[in-house]
């Protein structure tokens, strides 16, 4: 299986990976932590998924897509962290003045599940904050040990995905998650000349992904 690691730029793909069943239902659409909790709430139902499609529009995307063929199998939440509410999240601290990057959600879409396709996601989201500029990316994942985690709450990734990737313990944070501490990560781009992907998944992210190869 090779995995291909796009930007998010095709709403309907998006859609597919974080769209409820029922268009009118209120899920997150991986907003909650990306837009101001007044606009959060207001936002309802339809416009929601309204609102991503504008972001799919903008430069740069909201993060970046897995596929399997053409396939959108699973999704990552990566942008600047001052356009986040991580900018003033209180639980998670800011490591130093760097203008870095959050990677906040790594979802993989039911049926697609234990092939790698996390490992994957992230290191393309590497990538995407890489080619955009970015000095460094956090990622702010449980530390669960070998405890196992409840696969709803374990979106922001686990500790040892992100040590497969190359990032390392920064910081401990206040925020608890389905009863683990959630950690600060950081990996510095301006040292690691490439991701920690496996080559499998290097080969997958070719010129269709949009991403260099340098």
């Amino acid at each position: 299986m090779s995995i291909d690691v796009r930007p998010a730029t095709v709403f309907e793909d998006v859609r597919a990976v974080l769209g409820p069943k029922s268009p009118g239902a209120n899920v997150c659409w991986c907003l909650s932590y990306r837009i101001p909790s007044k606009l959060n709430n207001e936002l309802r139902g339809p416009a929601r998924g309204e609102y991503v499609a504008e972001l799919c529009h903008q430069e740069p995307p909201p993060g970046v897509l897995a596929y399997d063929g053409d396939e959108p199998v699973g999704w990552a939440a990566v942008a600047p962290r001052a356009d986040t509410s991580f900018a003033r999240n209180r639980k998670i601290p800011h490591v130093d003045d760097l203008p870095v990057w959050s990677l906040w959600c790594v979802r993989v879409r039911p049926g697609h599940r234990q092939q790698g396709i996390s490992h994957a996601l992230i290191a393309g989201a590497v990538e995407f904050a890489r080619t955009h500029g970015a000095p460094a990316i956090e990622a702010y994942p449980l530390d669960n040990g070998d405890a196992k985690v409840d696969l709803t709450m374990a979106y922001p990734g686990l500790r040892k995905n992100f040590e497969r990737a190359g990032f390392t313990y920064a910081a401990a944070t206040t925020s608890v998650l389905a009863g683990h501490p959630r950690i600060l990560m950081r990996l510095d781009l301006r040292t690691h000349a490439h991701t920690q992907m496996p080559d499998r998944w290097r080969r997958g992210m070719h010129q269709r992904s949009g991403y260099g190869q340098g």
